[in-house]
């Protein structure tokens, strides 16, 4: 059998559990494929409806109508139109679907494999491992990243792919995310994480050219995970970083580059290597920047540039605490679980928790943040800060649905009595909570069950592929 046929099966195993009586019923009955926007018209009735919108506010006690993939309309009592499939969610929570603004979905299977020692601190394991996986590797990380982020309430994923150890690689890569229930941008990266090899612009500008046929019916969007040279004073990385720089600002591509580092000043260097060679622009997102100057993020709103912070694996790693305070004055900011490996897991309820609890601790004052603002950065705030606000983050009439139903019927949501939920949310919630999510008009997930998924066949895939990953790289390096 040959790598792509080998592929074809690995990917046939791990998805679509319709092969399964259990998958058969909890799929909703005329579902559209996978990547095509819903087709059916569903009414959720009865709920405490958040729309994270300045103007709208909440809608207590409210529905929603879905028609073609869009919110059609928000509002008390609508009429059921003919033939709508009807979802109760009185005492439930309607929010926007989680934005995950950063991340790195290719490595999800390492999780575990990081002891906070020299030998087993992150980089090394991550870089070492990383050089043995094959493009069926790749595709499991990726596929496993975006599926546990859409059972935890998280829609939309900016996945930073930087292990593009080839064009085999990036392919596996692409249609992880093809066959992955979220809405994603796919940021094509270099080789490693520390490798000096550049990106491969000829094969970025060949998926650009093709993109409407790679898109998934519009779900997914193209980008360039860009990385800083190791040596910020190397002439010759400087050329081939500037080359992609303006490879992706002619091809109108997004970008990202991590500004970070716990050598003391190195992140700072890099913040001021981009103000200095003028290539913050409105197409790009600063990922950390945990202890960045005042001048520094006002350099970055007077280019229009996004920040994406990652609270939890900035504080794994040592980079510094993540004050939110810090960013007041940021316009486009968001939340980003940068990868499932180091984090821990997909949690955004856990990540908004953190922040809070840092700030009140930081500030010895529990006012210090408001839980309302902390949801306005996991749903809007990243939405913005990736230039997809105009699609995503909100419940506007208009925009794709995507969006998460919040069951509160669990003992640690025990005693909410109505009014704002914010507090309970960020406190108390956990994914387990999420009931229900649905990408584009089309519910991923339903009663608490994933659709079109067999849970358990892609986790044993993940377990077997890190097995084999670790396998060959002892081979290789006893």
């Amino acid at each position: 059998m040959s790598r792509r046929d080998l592929g074809k099966a690995m990917y046939g195993a791990v998805l679509a559990g319709a092969s399964t009586d259990a998958a058969a019923e909890a799929t909703p009955k005329n579902a559209p494929a996978k990547g095509a926007p819903g087709g059916n018209v569903t009414l959720i009735r009865g709920a405490y409806i958040m729309t994270m919108d300045a103007t709208r506010g909440d809608l207590p006690e409210a529905d929603i109508l879905v028609r073609d993939g869009r919110i059609a309309a928000l509002d008390r009592a609508l009429p059921v139109p003919a033939g709508a499939d009807i979802v109760d969610a009185a005492g439930a929570v309607v929010l926007p679907g989680f934005v995950d603004a950063h991340t790195h979905g290719s490595i999800s299977q390492m999780r575990g494999l990081y002891g906070n020692t020299p030998e087993t601190a992150f980089f090394p394991v991550t870089n070492r491992l990383s050089a043995h996986y094959t493009p069926e590797d790749t595709y499991l990380g990726m596929l496993l990243s975006a599926v546990e982020n859409v059972a935890s309430g998280i829609t939309t994923t900016a996945d930073f792919f930087d292990i593009v150890r080839d064009r085999d690689h990036a392919e596996a890569g692409l249609r992880a995310l093809q066959d992955a229930p979220i809405r994603a941008r796919l940021l094509y990266g270099m080789k490693s994480k520390t490798t000096a090899d550049p990106i491969d612009l000829a094969h970025v500008e060949e998926w650009q050219r093709g993109w409407a046929q790679r898109s998934a019916g519009g779900r997914l969007s193209l980008g360039l995970a860009w990385r800083l040279p190791q040596d910020l004073d190397d002439a010759q990385a400087w050329t081939i970083k500037q080359r992609e720089w303006e490879a992706a600002r002619r091809l109108g591509l997004p970008m990202q580059v991590h500004v970070s580092g716990t050598v003391p000043g190195r992140a700072a260097a890099m913040f001021d290597a981009l103000i200095g060679r003028r290539m913050l622009h409105s197409n790009l997102q600063v990922i950390h920047a945990t202890d960045a100057r005042d001048d520094q993020l006002a350099a970055l709103e007077e280019a229009g540039s996004g920040l994406v912070v990652t609270p939890l694996t900035e504080h794994r790693v040592g980079y510094g605490l993540t004050r939110i305070d810090r960013f007041a004055g940021t316009r486009r900011l968001g939340f980003g679980i940068d990868g499932s490996a180091l984090a821990g897991f997909t949690d955004m309820f856990a990540l908004m928790r953190l922040v809070a609890l840092t700030q009140a601790g930081a500030t010895r004052d529990e006012t210090a943040v408001s839980p309302r603002r902390l949801l306005e950065l996991a749903t809007v705030g990243g939405a913005q800060a990736l230039g997809l606000d105009a699609e995503t983050g909100a419940l506007v009439p208009g925009r794709a649905a995507d969006l998460q139903i919040v069951r509160l019927d669990a003992w640690h949501l025990a005693g909410f009595d109505g009014g704002d939920p914010s507090g309970l949310l960020v406190y108390s919630a956990r994914p387990e909570d999420v009931a229900a999510v649905m990408v584009g008009g089309r519910f991923v997930k339903r009663d608490r069950r994933l659709l079109d998924f067999d849970a358990a066949a892609l986790l044993g895939q993940a377990r077997s592929s890190i097995r084999s990953i670790r396998r060959r790289a002892l081979r290789a390096d006893p």
